[in-house]
């Protein structure tokens, strides 16, 4: 039988866990302030692009199992657990806003009336399910018995809804026999394996986790630095390396660094939480400043190319942070096109989802066009930032007949080198030798 459950916060992780949680059964009420995203939400409309979601939305939608509101009242009547899936954004010293975290801590104590178990979402700091539940109770309008669980997420942005359904694990810290009991029930149609532990550790698994990964993207990318100056290919390198069972072929692409709204800020967030207990990450620490470094490396080979970028128009292909999705937050591109307009160049950008959030996160004077073809139109060099399947296939001869000199940076290594080689495009990658470099193309 499904339970009633409340899932406070319609972002990525929120709506994705709501729907998901709807579809295996359960009736599922997702609260946000927003009046005109939740009027959306309620008409089967996402208002994040994420591949499958709107259809499993309109599913339960139609069944009755999944309801939007913005009155917290209304969201929590009746209902047993409650999701929180806000932000925690990076604050400016490194450290988790848990502002929002608060908030619904308080609305939950306010609202419920009925015992309720409240289940934490969002990532954040060890510890923080001992103060949601200090929170809940001091904020408490009714004699009702609260728990919390901590049950971290691991949903990939551009295959959450596909995550959500075929994920490793269901990770439940809870409180007590019984919460963590009433969340392995909730979970157990999704089929996945379920490892129970303590909130704490629950907490610790879901940093760790995206902080490892973090390290391996960093540790390749710092492998193809090197093989540039050896004249070695990093994707042979990371090929040989992966075939070993202990390492592992994923998060072996060197590129031009993590972006997203979860690998930059939980890094930094775990670098501070260890400051704040007298340890010393440095090995996380290095990982944060590699990355800063790795986001400019296409520009930097750029430098070295052409010389002065003064006067240049470059063109930025790509802008979302990875593909199949139009999240900004943290993209290479936004330093990539604010390093190249300090330079003097003239920057045009395309990306084939996320124009509507670019503008507000790039830079003031970067050129937005409807194509990638026209951002190539003139281009004296072109960055490839997220490899889009759009750019995966577009032909050299496009590169050739548009662009004023075609000069390719590649940051996600998206060609194969012996096709480049076949073409007149002038072409460098990451950790991998220049292809046609001895043509060196007339730049204006």
């Amino acid at each position: 039988m499904g339970k009633n459950i409340a899932v406070v916060g319609t972002g990525y992780v929120g709506l994705v866990t709501g729907v998901a949680l709807s579809e295996i059964g359960h009736n599922v009420t997702c609260i946000d302030i927003d009046e005109k995203k939740v009027a959306r939400m309620q008409q089967g409309e996402s208002p994040i692009y994420e591949p499958g979601l709107d259809e499993i939305m309109k599913r339960s939608i139609e069944a009755g199992r999944l309801h939007f509101t913005t009155k917290h009242e209304e969201g929590f009547q009746g209902k047993e657990i409650a999701y929180i899936a806000v932000g925690t954004p990076e604050k400016e010293d490194g450290t988790a806003d848990l502002r929002f975290i608060e908030a619904v801590a308080k609305d939950i104590a306010q609202n419920v009336k009925q015992d309720i178990t409240v289940v934490t979402k969002s990532t954040v700091p060890v510890g923080t399910n001992d103060y949601v539940l200090k929170l809940v109770k001091e904020n408490l309008a009714e004699d009702v018995s609260v728990d919390v669980v901590s049950n971290p997420e691991f949903l990939r942005e551009g295959s959450a809804v596909y995550d959500a359904f075929n994920g490793d694990r269901i990770v439940i810290g809870a409180s007590s026999v019984h919460a963590g009991d009433l969340l392995e029930e909730v979970n157990k149609p999704f089929g996945l394996p379920i490892f129970r532990t303590d909130v704490r550790s629950a907490e610790m698994i879901k940093y760790a986790a995206n902080a490892f990964l973090a390290t391996k993207i960093g540790f390749i990318n710092e492998v193809a630095n090197l093989c540039d100056r050896l004249e070695a290919n990093v994707e042979d390198v990371a090929a040989g390396m992966g075939m070993d069972g202990r390492i592992g072929a994923q998060f072996l692409r060197p590129g031009h660094g993590y972006g997203g709204s979860c690998f930059p800020k939980d890094t930094s967030a775990l670098v501070k939480l260890a400051d704040a207990v007298g340890y010393e990450f440095d090995l996380l620490q290095a990982v944060v400043d590699g990355n800063k470094r790795q986001k400019l490396i296409m520009v930097d080979k750029a430098k070295e190319v052409i010389g002065s970028l003064k006067g240049k128009k470059i063109a930025l292909l790509g802008l979302a942070f990875k593909p199949n999705t139009d999240d900004m937050r943290e993209s290479p591109a936004i330093d990539i096109s604010r390093e190249l307009l300090l330079s003097g160049a003239e920057v045009t950008g395309y990306d084939p989802i996320a124009m509507e959030n670019a503008p507000h996160f790039m830079p003031e004077g970067v050129d937005y066009v409807p194509s990638a073809e026209e951002a190539l139109q003139g281009a004296d060099a072109a960055i490839l930032v997220t490899d889009w399947d759009e750019f995966k296939n577009l032909d050299m001869s496009v590169y050739e007949n548009l662009m004023a000199a075609p000069l390719l940076f590649d940051g996600r290594n998206t060609y194969s080198r012996d096709v480049v080689a076949t073409s007149n495009v002038e072409y460098y990658s990451v950790g991998r030798k220049p292809v046609n470099s001895e043509k060196k193309v007339e730049v204006r």
